[in-house]
């Protein structure tokens, strides 16, 4: 969806900024602006400034800044396109989109509604199941012996669904309403020749409810009071949830995982809860499934750390290597991704409450790093004493190994996996690169299995590229005219590449000029829908699209070179890497330049002025001392 920058102007025109940021902070007037506490940093003292004037927000603490749109992408870990279309939704406006047939768009516009009603219907349903909890003298014992106090009960929005099958008739005006059994709040027995029956699907279970990151309810967990099976039931797949894509806890613990500076991923509602309670309020945990890419990335929103916490017994050990196949292409050299396991007997809860919060803490910073689980996982059940043991550890290392993206940790692991089964990094590399290829193709490589070229003393070893679509190398191609050129060419190029970029990156290339901020728009929206995509997939979704001209004349004539043995992206991302802080650069000196001129009627101006000045020069050294490494773009 390809969002023109007249909407994106109009929709912030439109929006308050102090009314978006005052659902998540508490703000008290302060002259001009408004202040609280940051929520991006711990503080005590508030120095988090939103100016209703300027549609602005900032931090003399930690530097965050940005408009309405920035807020919630930072904050509420929101795409571009998601925090545009939840502005929109809360300004009654609707997102125009240049694509797609008017049907289409009709259908698109009756599914959100769709989506808002479900989500109207569950918050309802929760408030019930709240009541019911202060009913229920066992519910509540049960919570009270499981250590929990009516204040993180309250917090977390727990209830209790009564023992009887159609509660619910008595919530809802009409128990035959179809959005009770589309939200999975009733279940609906229909065999032919038999009288219809509906029931709830919840009954007798203390209740969980599910929020997304803006808060809405989109399902529940139902935990039993005993024995019986299932322990833990949950809502089913429903136009808004889905178990893939959704954390428990996420909305609650969305400010503690900035301040704790790590998200710890456990398996249950009740550990989320029960950690919350003993100082561990930074916890998710999955719905009842394995950790998908999906959590992942939707992790990596809020933190640059996470650590998966399972039981150390074989069922915790299988899930823990289902998340590491699902972090292993966000593990970049910015990231940090570990795993705990924790003593059979014990879960996070009974742990701290046997050894201390202290114990766990330490626990928690001592959890086996990402490269340490990936080389265990590979070499588990290998004789390395043995050829084929070793050789079959470099089989199994190969898949882990290509999907991490291209940095220092693939570099350092290559060397280490190469020790292991007794190869030469080059070697290794050879191997893999040439795995099931014809001997034509590999000699076409460059890869003749019985002669390998040593690099001499001026050369760069190359390295394997991952299981993705090799990055392609183009001919023919118009040298870029401007900076956003350039790095519209890199990203239609490398699309991967817009998920290691800053929500300030992100808010910067959407909100240029047309045509080039509806571009980056555009992909932004193909990656978040459609995931990664090499050009030629992206040229044939442009067909017939306005900005299809721009891209194709950016691109120029492409040609895959996939003969070359060197698929190595990291020189394009250090190209564009450079590219953007320069953007960025630009973009404060025209900043500083707006505060300038402000400071004759605002005196936070000044402040502000010196704030960005601080930042830019801060970036000139970076970007000065990276190209001084590694030679200019």
């Amino acid at each position: 969806m390809a969002i023109p920058q007249t909407f994106i102007q109009e929709l912030l025109a439109r929006a308050d900024l102090v009314d978006i940021v005052g659902r998540y902070v508490q703000l008290k007037k302060g002259g001009a602006n408004f202040m609280g506490l940051c929520p991006f940093h711990g503080e005590k003292s508030p120095s988090f400034s939103v100016s209703p004037g300027k549609q602005f927000y900032h931090c003399f603490g930690c530097g965050k800044n940005g408009n309405a749109i920035g807020f919630l992408m930072e904050h509420a870990g929101m795409s571009f396109v998601e925090a545009v279309s939840d502005l929109a939704q809360q300004y009654g406006m609707q997102v125009p989109e240049d694509d797609g047939s008017p049907q289409d768009r009709a259908r698109a516009a009756e599914q959100r509604q769709r989506q808002t009603t479900l989500t109207d219907v569950l918050k309802k349903a929760g408030e019930a199941y709240k009541k019911q909890l202060k009913q229920s003298t066992k519910a509540v014992d049960y919570l009270k012996g499981r250590g929990l106090s009516g204040a993180i009960a309250q917090q977390f929005g727990l209830g209790y669904a009564s023992e009887g099958w159609r509660t619910l008739a008595g919530v809802f005006p009409s128990y035959d309403d179809p959005l009770l059994v589309e939200s999975g709040l009733v279940i609906l027995h229909n065999e032919e020749g038999a009288e219809e029956k509906r029931y709830d699907r919840f009954r007798d279970r203390v209740m969980f409810p599910i929020h997304n990151v803006k808060g809405e309810c989109i399902g529940f967990g139902g935990r039993v009071l005993g024995d019986e099976k299932p322990k833990y039931l949950n809502s089913p797949e429903t136009p808004v949830f889905s178990k893939g894509r959704e954390l428990y806890g996420l909305f609650e613990a969305r400010g503690s995982l900035r301040e704790a500076g790590y998200a710890l991923v456990t398996e249950g509602y009740m550990d989320v809860v029960a950690l919350a309670q003993l100082g561990f309020p930074n916890v998710v945990a999955t719905l009842g499934t394995a950790c998908t890419t999906e959590h992942v990335q939707k992790l990596f929103r809020f933190t640059d750390a996470v650590v998966f916490s399972f039981d150390g017994d074989s069922a915790g050990r299988r899930a823990a290597r289902k998340a590491l196949d699902a972090a292993l292409s966000f593990a970049t050299d910015e990231r940090s991704i570990k795993f705990l396991f924790l003593p059979a007997e014990h879960d996070p809860d009974s742990f701290i409450r046997a050894f201390g919060k202290d114990a766990f803490a330490r626990h928690v910073s001592e959890a086996l790093p990402l490269s340490r689980f990936l080389i265990d996982a590979a070499q588990d059940g290998c004789d390395l004493t043995t050829a084929e043991g070793r050789a079959l550890l470099a089989s199994r290392a190969r898949p882990l190994w290509q999907q991490l993206p291209d940095g220092a940790l693939k570099r350092q692991l290559l060397g280490e996996i190469a020790g292991l089964v007794q190869l030469d990094s080059r070697d290794l590399t050879d191997l893999w690169s040439s795995k099931g290829q014809s001997p034509r193709s590999a000699q076409a490589r460059g890869k003749d299995p019985e002669r390998h070229k040593r690099p001499d003393s001026q050369s760069r070893p190359t390295y394997a590229a991952n299981n993705a679509v090799p990055t392609p190398r183009w001919t023919g191609r118009a040298l870029p005219s401007s900076r956003a050129d350039h790095a519209a060419r890199l990203l239609m190029g490398n699309l991967q590449a817009l998920q290691a970029l800053s929500a300030e990156e992100h808010a910067m290339l959407c909100e240029l000029p047309a045509p080039h901020g509806p571009l980056f728009v555009w992909l932004e929206s193909q990656l978040q829908e459609q995931g990664s995509q090499p050009w030629v997939a992206l040229q044939a979704g442009l067909r017939g699209h306005p900005l299809e001209e721009l891209a194709t004349r950016l691109m120029g004539r492409h040609d895959l070179d996939t003969g070359s043995a060197d698929t190595n992206a990291q020189p394009e991302r250090d190209e564009l890497r450079k590219l953007l802080d320069r953007m960025l650069v630009e973009r404060l000196k025209a900043q500083e330049t707006q505060a300038i001129e402000a400071a004759s009627t605002d005196p936070s101006a000044l402040s502000r002025y010196r704030e960005l000045q601080s930042r830019r020069r801060q970036l000139e050294v970076a970007s000065t001392r990276v190209e001084t490494e590694q030679g200019p773009p």
